[in-house]
């Protein structure tokens, strides 16, 4: 692992991150996340897809094919050789094994850092984490990670996707958009921090565009590796529900009247959630996820309790309501998945 400053690297060091591979660069976060490192311009980026996959990739892609999660990692090695980064963008559905295998394979191939596919929930807060179910999972990565020795982690803490959640469904963010009802959690006035999908990816391309190390101890300015086994926090919104209502009556041109509102205790469908997933029924665990993440302590809004690495980062400052219309045309097609 490089530590250090630049000045004291061997020759040949450049400070900068040049070569990113990203498993996933098809799907719903990995595609945002390779169109802003492509747009920064700053990176060989290469897609590892596995040999049957039909995804398109974008112009400037290099792409490998191999079945990574085959316990013969030899060739998943070989690809993964000279790599800088490796950003694992995954279905949450994916095989839990399957990120570990990845972890394992860029250890042997030297990869200085590894995104394990971890977008969304505060990754220090340990009670948030272990009622959401998340817990077991971050330590297996860390622990894994630590174990090899070779790479250091980052984790992007985005929170909820703010047009994936707003469409998905009454489970999420409390609307229907095909039935035009709305579900108020409580009072509705807990705010939380959201992140859409554009701004995930210009963090993590960012991210990887600082220079890597200090140049000496004098350089103050960011880098990459104040990030290593750390979180990044970035944010689109904070908000409360009534705030993504106002949007969304903006957007739509509707007023009160023309919604059916009703309202729901949080603590009773989270135990709704937290009985369901005793009996293993995963159609509650979207239900208990976001009830969750409502709580009025304050787990959601990470903002207030640790700040956030926008302006670090240079993240600009987005439009509520071209979020909101994205997230209203993904709930009338009915473009997310586990929806209720």
């Amino acid at each position: 692992m490089t530590v250090g400053y630049s000045k004291d690297q061997p020759q040949g060091f450049t400070n900068r991150i040049e070569r990113i591979a990203i498993v996933g660069a098809g799907g719903s976060i990995g595609k945002h996340l390779t169109e802003q490192l492509l747009k920064n311009g700053n990176h060989v980026v290469t897609a590892i897809t596995r040999p049957s996959s039909t995804n398109k990739m974008p112009e400037g892609v290099q792409v490998a094919r191999v079945d990574y999660g085959n316990d013969d990692d030899a060739a998943l090695v070989e690809v993964l050789r000279g790599q800088q980064v490796l950003l694992i963008t995954m279905n949450v559905m994916a095989p839990p094994d399957t990120t570990i295998k990845l972890i394992r394979a860029a250890a042997k191939a030297g990869v200085p850092y590894i995104e394990p596919n971890w977008y969304g929930h505060d990754a220090a807060n340990d009670p948030l984490c272990d009622d959401s179910m998340l817990k077991s999972r971050r330590d297996l990565l860390i622990a894994e990670i630590k174990r090899l020795g070779v790479s250091a982690y980052l984790f992007l803490v985005c929170n909820f996707w703010y047009e994936f959640s707003l469409g998905g469904g009454s489970d999420r963010f409390g609307f229907d958009f095909t039935k035009r009802t709305f579900t108020i959690f409580d009072d509705g006035n807990v705010p939380i921090n959201t992140s859409t999908w554009p701004q995930c990816g210009r963090a993590i391309a960012k991210l990887l565009s600082l220079k890597e190390l200090p140049e000496d101890e004098n350089d103050k300015s960011p880098t990459l590796s104040q990030f290593r086994n750390r979180s990044v926090y970035i944010s689109s919104f904070r908000l409360t529900q009534h705030d993504m209502f106002e949007s969304v009556k903006r957007v739509t041109k509707t007023t009160d009247a023309d919604w059916t509102i009703t309202h729901d205790s949080i603590p009773e469908r989270f135990k709704e959630g937290q009985e369901g997933m005793k009996v293993h029924n995963w159609e509650v665990f979207t239900k208990m996820l976001y009830s969750r993440m409502f709580f009025p302590n304050g787990d959601g809004d990470y903002e207030s309790k640790r700040g956030l690495d926008n302006e670090l980062l240079g993240l600009p400052e987005e439009d509520l309501d071209e979020a909101t219309a994205e997230g209203i045309r993904m709930g009338e097609n009915k473009e997310v998945p586990f929806s209720h």
